[in-house]
Order: structure tokens, then C-alpha cells, then sequence
């Protein structure tokens, strides 16, 4: 639930309503909003309603201090090494229909990108002044409609720090080049149509890894506009070619590698099958038969949600989403930990700048925790 303590806005009883005043602002202008309510007994849905508006009363940030929800949930204490006791989930911004894609952009300061995928948009969250639209639209550039998630969904930077993007609407894998416009890397294997990248992630040699669900066509699978008869994790090579990982998964989704690149984790949003596999990479960038990493299927029957995004820290632990908020797998595919948010969490990664913010994806919120570790790559 959201903490009581939260800080940067005011909650006070006045007769029979609550005043609710939100203070937001720089040093050269500030906004204050005043909102009356009918007092509840509990005030805890005028709080979820202050964060929920904090993306459209809000045109800048000047406070650090946010509310916080959820726990973490101790299994195994190698997690005191990853993550402080005292450490909190905090909500940095809200609103959102559904967020996904997280990813960390070093340049210009730092800030973080990550894609709300039914309204077609990549939002810009930067500390200190909150979010913004990056690019609208994001994922679908058609006429009309497109079904409930026409958006973009994993964003990742590739080895040039370009980046990348999987598009629901559009069917493809892109890149936002330097100049502005972008430049599809994929959208068809052998001749037919992807059905909606979701994830990817890149090795150091420039290959790219990717899935590719049903979950963007309007009508999922059985979407007349759907043409391959299989649902993939594809590996495209640095020199454009497009192989098939596997096409046994039901539902492949998020996709990460090992710090040293040599295994692929690839999660499966199925109910029946709610896991995360691992897979060899040779050297060459080819990948081998995958296997059982961790199943996650028993831990759906107390807390919603299925394994979705995923990122690996420079140890090589595996931060999966999953039921209930962020599982904390150790390399050996050990459960050690649980971040509990309370919500449908998508998807999480690493930034900040030094690499140690964990940011979630968690439906209409943006949350974040310290660690004590460092993403792979920082």
C-alpha cells in the first residue's frame, strides 16, 4: 500500500472534507492545486488520486521526496547484499494506462525512457523535473485505431547507444536514428509479418535478441491479420540475418543477457507455464537448446502477475517481474528475494548514474528501490 509518510504533498481533515494540496515548481515559478474531497475515513485513495495526477497538474518536479508502497520480502540473506534493509519502493510518477520497456539513457545527464503502450507514447522521466512525452506516436503510425496496445513496448539502447525500439502497431523492430527519423532493423521472417515484438536486448557484437508475442494485434492470436503460426525468439545477427531461437514457447517475453553475453534468459508470460528459461550463447553469437531456469508458476497463487520483463545485475542475478512485483533470482536460479509492489509489474532495469536504481514498470506507476548492486553493463 502507499505510505502514510509520504512527504511531498499534504493530506489535513477540515470539517468534513480533506483538503488535498499539491505543491510542484522551480525556484523561478511553482503551481499549487487545491482539490476538496469528501473525507474518507481512510485517505488512502486521495493519496492514489495525488499520484495519479501528478503527470497532468505537474509541469516540473523539485523534490526528491516520494511516497512509497510495498515491501521487500526476504527469502535467502544473500539479498542483504543486493538490496539495504532499510531500502523503499518509491512511486516517482503516475498516470499512466500501462507502463513497459524501461530503459536508462546516460547522455544529457541521464534519464530514463520507457513506453505507456495503449496511448501509443515513450514518456522521459529526468530527476528533478518529472515526466514528459518523448515520442508520440510510438508503435503504430496507421490511420485509425489499432487495437488496445498499438504502442511501443521494450526499449533498449544498441551498441552504439542508439536507440531501439519493439512496436506493437507497426509489426517491427526500429531505430530511432540521429537525425530523428526511424530505420526498421526487422518486421517479417521469411516473408511474414511479426506479430508484435515486445522485447529485446543486444550483445557487444551487435546481435540482436528479440520476441515476439501476440499480444499487440488487435485481436491477439486469433487475429485475422496474424501470419506465422508460432510465437519466436529471434536472434538477429550483425550482418542481417534473421534465425529462429525457439518457436516452442507459447508466450516468449521478456529477454536479457549475462553480463559476459554467453546466456540468454528469455521469461513466458503463460499461466500454466509461468517460467523463465536459459539458453547457451556460443561465442559467435549462435544459441543453443534452452532449459528450466526458474518457474515461477507456485508464487502466481498468492500475488497476480506472470514473469514479463526482466535484468540481469553485473553478478549476473537475474530481477525478473513476475507475481507479485520483482523476483530476485541468483545466477544458480535460486529465489532470494521479492519486491512486492502490489501491482501488475511489467517490467524493470537498471540506471541512475551509477547503475544501482532498480526502476519498475508497475501499471499506471513508475517505481524505483536502491540497491546495492549495478546493472550489467555500468
Amino acid at each position: 500500500m502507499i505510505s502514510p509518510t509520504a512527504n511531498f504533498h499534504q493530506i489535513s481533515q477540515i470539517n468534513n472534507h480533506a483538503e488535498i494540496k499539491i505543491a510542484v515548481g522551480t525556484a523561478s515559478a511553482s503551481i499549487c492545486v487545491h482539490l476538496r474531497l469528501l473525507f474518507l475515513k481512510n485517505n488512502m485513495i486521495a493519496r492514489l488520486l495525488i499520484i495519479a495526477l501528478l503527470p497532468t497538474v505537474a509541469v516540473a518536479q523539485d523534490t526528491k521526496k516520494f511516497p512509497t508502497l510495498g515491501e521487500v520480502v526476504r527469502l535467502d540473506p544473500a539479498l542483504d547484499k543486493l538490496i539495504a534493509k532499510d531500502a523503499k519502493i518509491e512511486v516517482i510518477a503516475g498516470g499512466f494506462d500501462w507502463s513497459e520497456g524501461p530503459v536508462w539513457v546516460p547522455r544529457d545527464g541521464g534519464y530514463l525512457l520507457f513506453s505507456d503502450i495503449p496511448r501509443n507514447q515513450i514518456v522521459k522521466w529526468v530527476e528533478g523535473k518529472g515526466a514528459s512525452t518523448f515520442l508520440q506516436p510510438s508503435g503504430y503510425t496507421g490511420l485509425g485505431g489499432y487495437g488496445r496496445e498499438p504502442g511501443s513496448n521494450g526499449l533498449a539502447l544498441d551498441p552504439n547507444g542508439d536507440l531501439t525500439m519493439c512496436e506493437h502497431g507497426d509489426r517491427r523492430v526500429s531505430r530511432l536514428t540521429k537525425d530523428g527519423g526511424k530505420r526498421t532493423l526487422v518486421d517479417n521472417f521469411e516473408g511474414k509479418r511479426l506479430h508484435s515484438p515486445n522485447d529485446l536486448c543486444w550483445g557487444k557484437n551487435g546481435d540482436l535478441y528479440f520476441t515476439d508475442p501476440p499480444y499487440g494485434l488487435p485481436k491477439g492470436w486469433e487475429s485475422p491479420t496474424r501470419e506465422l503460426g508460432f510465437c519466436g525468439v529471434y536472434r538477429l545477427s550483425k550482418d542481417g540475418e534473421l534465425t529462429v531461437v525457439d518457436k516452442t514457447l507459447p508466450r516468449p517475453n521478456g529477454v536479457a543477457l549475462s553480463p559476459d553475453g554467453r546466456a540468454l534468459y528469455v521469461a513466458q508470460s503463460e499461466s500454466s507455464a509461468a517460467i523463465v528459461r536459459k539458453y547457451p550463447v556460443a561465442e559467435d553469437g549462435t544459441v543453443g537448446e534452452g532449459s528450466l531456469f526458474f518457474d515461477a508458476t507456485p508464487l502466481a497463487k498468492d500475488h497476480p502477475g506472470l514473469p514479463d520483463g526482466l535484468t540481469v545485475d553485473k553478478d549476473g542475478n537475474v530481477w525478473t517481474t513476475g507475481p507479485g512485483g520483482v523476483l530476485v533470482v541468483s545466477r544458480e536460479g535460486k529465489l532470494l528475494g521479492r519486491i512486492l509492489t502490489g501491482e501488475l509489474t511489467a517490467n524493470c532495469c537498471f540506471g541512475g548514474a551509477d547503475g544501482t536504481t532498480l526502476y519498475m514498470t508497475a501499471d499506471m506507476w513508475l517505481c524505483r528501490i536502491q540497491t546495492k548492486t549495478k546493472g550489467a553493463g555500468f
